[in-house]
């Protein structure tokens, strides 16, 4: 399978290029633009591809690229790509809020890893920190969904994005929509946002006084142990002062309405934003 990498010197790229240079089944061309991406390829011995050629030849394009770059470089490739070409994209944001133009004769698909889980049933192999998958045994599971495109095509974008996402936990099917619920709105701009809020709260105990390391010790070990009880690892409750003081505390910290940031308008208002931004 003829495959563009279109920012392969980029971090994605990097990722994906680890994972598929390998496999003999693939036949990559390697695109990039930057003088940085093209050096990082250059200490791999990689020889980058121009872009009007390997669009030319390409089955799939795979968009490892800003989301802010995605509406203007597909407007301009997608009129080049040949019928039943695979624009194969890696987040949710430009396919839902519909800033690609849509050809019905190309396939769109779209694939996002859930990265290594924070609990697994076993210990992995090796101590090698891996936070984003594919670089370690650590496996993790990655949705997907087609776009647009013939059923048939499905298992073509399945395969790719277990080979560049791999090891593979499970493999999920889900619509755009979904995965734009989950990212951006549930994991950045609700997760991210109390993760945040998790280390500006460490950070003024240790403006009241406590001593960095004793509170970075404190704070990370509970983070584990509160994550483990509140999503079902642990086997057993929180304490009933624990629950008390989130109670107390729930409405300072949060409005009552911030699930309205998972809503569909709030949804679109921000895949919007981040597609333009």
């Amino acid at each position: 399978m003829n495959v563009t990498l279109l920012g392969a010197g980029g971090k994605m790229g990097g990722r994906l290029i680890a994972n598929l240079r390998p496999r003999s089944e693939y036949s990559i061309d390697y695109v990039e633009i930057s003088d940085t991406g093209r050096k990082r390829l250059a200490e791999q011995q990689i020889e980058p591809v121009e872009a009007g050629q390997a669009i030319s030849r390409a089955e799939v394009v795979i968009l490892a690229i800003p989301d802010v770059s995605i509406g203007k470089v597909t407007h301009q490739i997608v009129p080049k790509l040949r019928p039943r070409t695979m624009v194969f994209g890696l987040d949710p944001a430009a396919a839902y809020a519909e800033v690609m133009p849509i050809r019905e004769d190309l396939t769109y698909f779209v694939a996002h890893p859930c990265h290594p889980p924070l609990f697994t049933d076993s210990s992995p192999a090796d101590s090698e920190s891996d936070w984003f998958g594919g670089r370690s045994t650590l496996a993790q599971s990655v949705v997907c969904a087609l776009h647009h495109g013939p059923e048939e095509h499905y298992p073509i974008g399945e395969k790719l994005a277990a080979d560049m996402f791999a090891p593979i936990l499970r493999l999920h099917r889900i619509t755009v929509e979904q995965m734009a619920i989950l990212e951006p709105a549930v994991v950045e701009s609700t997760m991210l946002t109390c993760v945040m809020i998790m280390k500006q709260a460490m950070e003024e105990a240790i403006k009241h006084g406590v001593p960095r390391q004793a509170a970075w010790d404190f704070c990370l070990g509970h983070i584990r142990t509160e994550l483990a009880i509140v999503f079902g690892f642990a086997g057993f409750p929180v304490s009933d002062g624990a629950r008390r003081a989130v109670e107390q505390n729930m409405k300072r910290i949060f409005r009552d309405e911030w699930r309205e940031v998972i809503s569909i308008p709030a949804l679109k208002e921000s895949v919007r934003d981040i597609c333009q931004a």
